[in-house]
Parts: structure tokens; sequence; C-alpha cells
């Protein structure tokens, strides 16, 4: 079993133990960073994905809310791209549900804490009508490559600053409590799938 743990600055990174997904399979973890962004993040875990042929790709990283607290961790299945939203008239997608593909394969069923991840390529400083739980730069577009590349994709966000808030320094204040935080939650996963 072959897992690539994507993330998207170096403050984020954080070794996660993955005890088996099914408790049976020896685990093979490799760690990707993206960089910050939809482009960028597309663009290496397509490379990520065509050299190491992963099983499973998990997204962690931290992520800002309008609605819930600082060191709340969400499960997202379901991704929203915000910049893409605003042409829904125009028969653009802008959702992408990964459950699906998951549950198929037996990857990540007991992961509690669902929620819905916004992405877009600004850093939300102020409120406005975000559609989701948690808002990143980067999950739709790393869940949009992986189910080009028919790979199961989930990501696990750590709400670390609050919108319209001072979200920059909240973020930049919190990022050792998110490496913490998503140590626990991966450790406290246990070894089922």
């Amino acid at each position: 079993m072959r897992i690539l743990v994507t993330y998207a600055v170096q403050g984020e990174f954080t070794e996660l133990k993955f005890p088996g997904l099914t408790g049976e399979e020896e685990v093979q973890v490799g760690y990707l960073r993206t960089g910050i962004g939809k482009v960028k993040s597309a663009f290496y875990l397509t490379e990520a994905i065509n050299r190491a042929q992963p099983d499973l790709v998990v997204n962690m990283g931290t992520a800002g809310t309008v609605r819930h607290q600082v060191g709340d961790i969400f499960v997202c299945r379901h991704f929203i791209d915000r910049d893409m939203q605003k042409l829904t008239d125009f028969d653009m997608e802008c959702e992408i549900n990964s459950a699906e593909l998951l549950a198929r394969k037996g990857y990540c069923l007991h992961w509690q804490g669902e929620g819905i991840c916004n992405t877009g390529d600004t850093f939300l400083t102020e409120l406005s009508d975000v559609k989701g739980d948690v808002v990143d730069m980067e999950a739709y577009a790393q869940a949009w490559v992986c189910r080009t590349k028919n790979t199961p994709f989930i990501a696990v966000k750590y709400v670390t600053d609050i919108i319209g808030q001072n979200s920059v320094k909240h973020w930049e204040d919190k990022l050792a409590d998110a490496r913490k935080g998503l140590g626990e939650f991966f450790e406290a996963l246990g070894g089922a799938g």
C-alpha cells in the first residue's frame, strides 16, 4: 500500500503514522510539498502520481473557516472550487466528491469529522459568502488531479483561523498547533481502514 501525503508549506509538515488502512498490509508513505495555490499543487501532484503511482493521496494541512472553531479538524471528501463557482451559468464544473472511489477501494471509511472544503487562489481575510466548512488554496485541484488519475483522494484540514479576524496572523501563530493536532488525529485512527 503506497500513500502519498501532500502539504502546501513546510510549516504544515508532520510525519504521519499509518498503521495500515486494513490492518494487514505494509504501508509505504511518501510526502510531497506542493506549494501554495491550485496551479502549483496540480502540477506537482500530477508529476508525483505519474512517478510514484500511489494507491491513495492524503492532503493534510491548515484551513480557515467562517462558522467553526480554531482547532477543529475536518475530513473532506467533497470539494468546491470557489473561483469557478461564479461560472456555473456557463456549465463549468465547480464541485468534486471523492467519497465514491474511496468507498469502492475501502479506504478511510472510519475517518470521522466530515466537512466540505472550499478551495480558491486567494487567502480569504474578509467574510464572504463561502459554501463549505473550511477554506484552503489547494485541495480542489488535488481532488481533480486524483479523479483524472483514478486515484483515491481525501483531505484532512486543521482550522487555524476564522476568516475576517486577522486570518494571516492567526494562521502563522497556529501552525505548530496544526502539526500537533494533525499528528494526533492520524495516530488515533488506529489500524482499520
